[in-house]
Formats: structure tokens, sequence, C-alpha cells
């Protein structure tokens, strides 16, 4: 008897995931990163009694390993800073109250690295202090493994890999235009412009009405910016982030349910115009059979709808007598031992 496939086959449980987020999201609510809070919120939702109940050895190793490759997932971008200190604290709590023995260590890829580095020296400019910490004590137990691949790689990986869920309300909201012009990148553009104004003077074959830029280029950048922030303000709030939710969800529910593979090049008849509202039901023609073996051989035989009266025992073309069929008599005896 084949063996039924674990749950805990693919990289993300989902039931697993649900209460995550719901962790996360808690934690997201009060608007804090410190330790102290998020523990209490972990012991509030009974985090440390998910490891008990499994009993056979290789199950609980699966079930640590998707576990802390959850965590791994909210510790890294795109989610937010508070976020990723939440996704660090679960790697620092679902390592800590494992019961796999010797430990399922964390696996974390040398491509997320970087990601790493700035999140601790973010950490580390804002006096998170905690943060830092919960991290130094995850790699003085060696809990980290530096891999290549953020999972193990088996020969019976599925072809198409499920789509990883993304929490929209976790996501961090961009500052590439916050990061790019600074202060200090818009008082060096000004200067730059005062400086090619000068040039531009002290050259005699050039005329001064002649320009290549704006001359209020550095305003018109600040005002673009301003301009740009506070529509980002005002469109990712987050009761226009549920209508939008809302919106989605009432246009997917909308559509029609699609037929599956196996009757897409089926085409239905149109229902009765005559019939509307529930009762109005799509027509499937049927599929014509074909004849018998009984018809087709009255066919290829030449008998009549009329002489269908026939005995049944008749499958040769009949002798008639006074249109009666006759039974043959001179057949001969059967072989006998």
């Amino acid at each position: 008897m084949p063996r039924l496939p674990c749950i805990y086959s693919d990289f993300f449980y989902g039931p697993l995931t649900e209460d995550v987020e719901e962790l996360l999201g808690r934690f997201q609510q009060i608007d804090s990163v410190r330790y102290e809070d998020f523990s209490a919120l972990w012991r509030e939702m009974g985090f440390s009694d998910l490891f008990i109940g499994t009993i056979n050895a290789g199950e609980l190793k699966r079930l640590c390993r998707v576990t802390l490759a959850t965590a791994v997932k909210y510790f890294l971008p795109p989610y937010s800073y508070q976020i990723r200190v939440g996704g660090l604290y679960l790697m620092f709590g679902f390592y800590h109250t494992q019961l796999a023995e010797p430990p399922v260590m964390i696996r974390l890829a040398l491509r997320d690295w970087t990601h790493v580095q700035a999140f601790l020296k973010e950490s580390v400019e804002s006096d998170h202090l905690d943060v830092v910490y919960i991290y130094k004590k995850l790699v003085a137990s060696k809990a980290i493994h530096y891999t290549a691949m953020p999972h193990f790689l088996t020969f019976q990986k599925q072809q198409k890999p499920k789509k990883e869920h993304v929490c929209p309300e976790f996501l961090s909201r961009t500052t590439a235009v916050r990061e790019l012009i600074t202060a200090d990148t818009l008082e060096e553009i000004a200067n730059l412009q005062s400086l090619y104004e000068k040039l531009k003077e002290t050259t005699k074959e050039v005329g001064s009405q002649i320009t290549m830029t704006h001359r209020d280029f550095t305003s018109g950048l600040r005002d673009c910016m301003s301009e740009f922030i506070t529509w980002q303000n005002k469109t990712f709030t987050s009761d226009k982030r549920a209508r939008l939710l809302s919106s989605i969800k009432q246009k997917s529910y909308s559509n029609v349910q699609k037929a599956p593979k196996s009757r897409r090049h089926r085409q239905g008849e149109p229902a009765d115009s005559s019939s509307s509202g529930p009762e109005q039901v799509q027509r499937v023609p049927q599929k014509k059979r074909p004849p018998s073996l009984r018809a087709r051989t009255r066919k290829n035989l030449g008998v009549k709808q009329e002489d269908s009266n026939l005995p049944p025992w008749l499958l040769s073309a009949p002798e008639l007598e006074d249109g009666v069929p006759v039974r043959r008599t001179n057949q001969a005896e059967p072989y006998r031992m």
C-alpha cells in the first residue's frame, strides 16, 4: 500500500501561516518592537505548545523545518521593519521551544545576507538594542546555518511550486524617493546649479540667455517629492487598504466559475428564453448512443421493423413457410465421448 504524503511536505503550511500572521498582526497593532511585548503575545496565544503531540521523529523534524522557514520568511524583505522584528523573535522562540534532538537549525541563504546586515545596521542606529541582542543570542547558540539555498533540494520537487503568500498589511511602504532625494542631495544639486551659472557667465562665447538646465530645478524636485509623499500617505491608509481588499474580493467572487478541464470541450445548449431566475437551467446535450448488436444485425440481414416479432434465437436469414420461420432439423449430432 503506498504511503500517504506528509502534511508538512510543502515549504509553508497553511494553518501555521495563518496563526503566525495573527500573532504578527497583534504585534503590529501595539506599535512596538520590544521583545517584552512580543513575548506577552506569544504566551497569550500559546505558541510554546506548537510542537507538543508529534510522536514520530521524522515528522517532528519536518515540522521544525517548516516553522523555522516560516519565521525566516517574515524576517526578510519585502515586509516592514516591525514585521521583520517579529520574524526575528519568531525565529528565537521556535528554535528554543522545538523538541527535536539535535535541534533543527535555521537556514539562512547567502543571498539574504546583505538584507540581514542592513537590518542590523538600522537596528543599531535606531537604538533597538533588544533586537540586536536577540540576533546575537541566536548566533552565539549556533542556531543559524548559512546555506546556499533557503530550502532543501530534493528530486521530488514540484514542477510548478506554489506561489508564496504575501500579506499586504505587513508590506513596508516604499521609501526609494526619500532615500534617493535627501537634504544633502538637494544641497549638492543646488551647488552644482550655481557653479554652472557662474561658469556660463565667465564664458564669452556662450550667451547668457542660453541655458541647458532649469533654474528652479532644485525647488521643483523638492515640490515633486513632497507631492508624492503626500499622495502616498493619503492612498496607503488602513481604511483605503481595507476598501481596496474588499473590492478585490467582490470582483473575484462575481466572476463566473470555470468548468473543469474534462468538460471544457462540451458546449451546452442555450437555456429556454421563456424561463428565468433559478428555474432556468442550462441544458447539456446527451451523448448519442451507438446502435445495439441486435439492431445492427437486423440492418445487415435486411429485416424490417414489421418483422421484429421473430424469435430471439434466429440470427441468420430466415427460411419462411407461410410467413413463419422454420427451425432446421438436419443439423449434425454433437460429438459425444
